[in-house]
């Protein structure tokens, strides 16, 4: 795709801000025709500059009040007859829904896991039952948000 312009870079920022804006709505933000607007959109879309539409969930409305990240650090070594840890725990990972984001890091540990649970008893059972008794988990070191300076989902485009 060729690079965004500043009108394109206008709708990312309306459509961040409200993912349920109209192309009316936008067309007036970026002073556009509805019809150039749903143009963009879709090739925005069919380009993946937007990857998809969601609606936000306050953790704490739905019974979720305690947010960790986890550092973990992975076993090294590997046997000819074993996947890699490091795909295990990617595969894995995918399947435990109390963790919302997965990063691979640089530096001492391996992953960056943000974990949302509702209380410490389910976190302790996570912990416990869940990531360190994974083969591949060599070790993990907990921080628990204690506030929320700031949460955005929006890119600086």
């Amino acid at each position: 795709m060729e690079a965004l312009d500043k009108i394109d870079r206008l709708i990312l920022r309306t459509l961040q801000a409200d993912g349920r804006a109209t192309y009316d709505q936008i067309a007036e933000q970026v002073s556009l025709s509805p019809s150039a607007v749903l143009r963009r959109v879709k090739r925005l879309e069919e380009h993946r500059v937007i990857d998809r539409y969601v609606a936000l969930v306050q953790p704490e409305a739905v019974g979720l009040g305690l947010t960790a990240y986890l550092n973990v650090r992975l076993e090294k070594h590997t046997e000819t007859h074993k996947r890699n840890p490091m795909d295990l725990f990617r595969a894995s990972v995918q399947t435990w829904p109390e963790v919302v984001e997965c990063a691979a890091l640089t530096g001492d540990m391996d992953y960056l896991l943000r974990v949302v649970v509702a209380d410490m008893a389910h976190y302790s059972r996570f912990i416990m039952d869940t990531l360190l008794k994974h083969p591949s988990v060599e070790d993990c070191k907990t921080s628990f948000v204690l506030d929320r300076v700031k949460a955005t989902t929006a890119v600086p485009v």
